[in-house]
C-alpha cells in the first residue's frame, strides 16, 4: 500500500534524512587508502547513535552491517569487513537511519584518492543521473517519468542502467510501496501525489548493465568487473516538486 505522509510523519521523516545526510558528511573525512570498510561502518554506527536514530540496515533481511559498504564492481550492498580502501577505488556508502520508527535512506559513491578520469566521469554522471530523476517529481507527475529521465541520461552517456535493482518507498519500514525503477516510459505508472515518500537510487555501471550476486548472498556486483556508481535520496513529493529529505 501506497501512503501518504501526515504533516508529523514528514517532520519525523525530516530528522531521519537530516541524521542520514550529517552521517554521509562525518565518515567523508575518514574515505582515504588504508582505512577499513568495518571502520567506517562503526564510526557510521556510532555517530546513528549518538544522534538518537538506529541504523536502519543492521539485521535488515538479516544483513550483518550497520550500514552497507561497496567497492569499484561491487554494485549494492557491500558486507563492512576487514578491506581496506586502495587509491583509485570508489566506495559507495548506502546508509539508513531509523529515528522515532521513520526512516531516511541515501547511498553516495565516493572516489578514494585519485582516481582514472573514467571513473570520475561515472561519478560525475550517476549524480546527475539521479538529479534527472528528481527533477521528473511533482504532484500529478507518473512513476515512469522518473525512470525514463535516468534512463534517457544514462543512455546518453553509454551507462549500463542496473533493472534488477530499484528505488522505493519508505516510511515506518525501510521497502514500501511503489517500486521505483531507473528506467520506463514517460506517462505511464502511479501517478505521484503531495506527501508521498521515495527513495530514488539511480544504480549506474561504466559497462553491461549485467549483474550478479555473490556467494555471500548478499553483494550485487558487475557482470563485467567494471566500476558501477549508486547515488540516492530520499525525497518528499510536493505540489510544484520535491523535497530532498536526506540533505548533505
Amino acid at each position: 500500500m501506497i501512503t501518504i505522509k501526515s504533516d508529523h510523519e514528514i517532520e519525523l521523516m525530516r530528522k531521519a534524512g537530516e541524521i542520514v545526510g550529517n552521517t554521509h558528511k562525518y565518515l567523508k573525512q575518514y574515505i582515504r587508502p588504508g582505512i577499513t570498510t568495518k571502520e567506517l561502518n562503526d564510526l557510521a554506527e556510532e555517530f546513528i547513535l549518538k544522534s538518537g536514530a538506529t541504523p536502519s540496515f543492521k539485521n535488515l533481511y538479516g544483513f550483518p552491517g550497520a550500514i552497507c559498504i561497496s567497492i569499484n564492481e561491487e554494485v549494492v550492498h557491500g558486507i563492512p569487513s576487514s578491506r581496506k580502501l586502495k587509491n583509485g577505488d570508489i566506495v559507495k556508502l548506502d546508509i539508513g537511519a531509523c529515528y522515532q520508527g521513520y526512516h531516511g535512506d541515501s547511498a553516495w559513491s565516493y572516489p578514494v584518492g585519485k582516481v582514472s578520469s573514467e571513473v570520475s566521469r561515472l561519478l560525475e554522471q550517476t549524480e546527475e543521473a539521479l538529479y534527472h530523476g528528481l527533477n521528473a517529481v511533482h504532484a500529478g507527475a507518473h512513476l515512469g517519468d522518473i525512470g525514463y529521465a535516468i534512463e534517457e541520461y544514462a543512455n546518453k552517456h553509454h551507462l549500463g542502467v542496473v533493472k534488477e535493482l530499484v528505488g522505493h518507498g519508505i516510511g515506518t519500514q525501510v521497502h514500501e510501496e511503489p517500486d521505483v525503477p531507473n528506467y520506463g516510459e514517460a506517462g505511464t505508472g502511479i501517478v505521484l501525489k503531495e506527501g508521498m515518500t521515495i527513495a530514488i537510487e539511480p544504480m549506474l555501471n561504466l559497462g553491461t548493465a549485467t549483474v550478479y550476486m555473490l556467494d555471500d548472498d548478499w553483494t550485487i556486483v558487475t557482470g563485467d568487473d567494471k566500476a558501477s556508481a549508486h547515488f540516492e535520496h530520499t525525497i518528499l513529493v510536493t505540489k510544484d516538486g520535491y523535497e530532498i529529505l536526506t540533505k548533505r
